[in-house]
């Protein structure tokens, strides 16, 4: 399995939340992650950072974001290049999709969670 470079956006320490669980498993099977949300904290051993800080070489940029609060991270996304960003249930956002295509961004309409239980991550 290759180790694929994440940031988890909208990251949270708070058990019950899907992005707490994405990144404990994204740990598990072997990911590199970085995590960023609204308040400090830890999960799997990863910091939470408040601040979303520049970035290279970046596989997946994975979001936990409603549309209207992805457009303060628009500009830190696309200068961040990742490969590709991953919609999870409850982010879709086809105004952003268009950017992110417009910018070679690949992007996927999907489940982290489901990806990594089946290995299509």
């Amino acid at each position: 399995m290759k180790n694929k470079k994440t940031v988890v956006l909208g990251a949270s320490s708070k058990p019950d939340k899907y992005a707490f669980k994405a990144i404990t498993m994204l740990v598990e099977k072997g990911h590199s992650v970085l995590a960023i949300g609204q308040n400090l904290g830890e999960v799997a051993g990863i910091k939470i950072r408040t601040k979303a800080i520049p970035l290279k070489n970046i596989d997946t940029i994975t979001l936990y974001l409603n549309p209207a609060r992805q457009r303060d991270y628009y500009n830190y996304i696309v200068e961040t290049k990742p490969k590709r960003v991953v919609f999870n249930p409850g982010t879709e956002n086809p105004e952003f999709y268009q950017l992110l295509e417009l910018n070679n961004i690949k992007v996927e309409i999907a489940c982290t969670l489901v990806l990594l239980a089946t290995n299509q991550y």
